[in-house]
């Protein structure tokens, strides 16, 4: 059994969570933050310019040839919630439309659910990366997942039903 729709999404959204990876792993090269997300982390952290082995020197050589500054006002944090929410979210909206193209929902459902998913995380992602505290673009992210969550489930639910009455029928 073939499953489009759901392949569709599940690769566009392993694109977008690449893309918020690479983001992240960009940022910790920047600001030198290794491991945790704040400068007081980075206070903890062994220096490993004391004695580099040669992977350090490659990439310390490297960010010197960039602008490399200090950590600033919570950007890595952010980016890594940004990637973090995207990876608590998506799996399960992803889930959503799978089951339902394996149960023949009609396709209006599936790209609808999927959409909202993906401009959602999207959405969001931007909103926490770019601004601190509320944004709307958070806040479409948010609604946009919520409302998968409820649609999703829901016609989970509805599909499962039907089926079972129908298998007992």
């Amino acid at each position: 059994m073939s499953i489009p729709i759901s392949t569709f999404f599940v690769g566009l959204n392993g694109f977008i969570a690449f893309a918020l990876s690479y983001i992240v792993v960009m940022e910790r090269t920047r600001t030198r933050i290794w491991h945790g997300e704040t400068e007081a982390a980075l206070i903890n952290q062994p220096n490993y310019l004391e004695r580099p082995n040669k992977w350090a020197a490659f990439v310390e050589n490297y960010t010197q040839k960039s602008l490399l500054t200090k950590a600033d006002d919570g950007i890595l944090q952010r980016k890594v919630r940004a990637y973090g929410n995207f990876t608590e979210y998506v799996p399960l909206g992803l889930l959503f439309i799978i089951t339902l193209e394996l149960m023949h929902s009609s396709p209006w459902m599936l790209w609808l659910i999927g959409s909202a998913l993906t401009i959602g995380r999207v959405a969001h992602a931007w909103g926490l990366i770019t601004t601190y505290g509320p944004s709307p673009s958070r806040a479409v992210g948010f609604f946009l997942t919520w409302f998968v969550y409820i649609v999703g489930a829901a016609a989970c639910i509805y599909s499962s039903a039907i089926a079972i009455l129908w298998d007992a029928s």
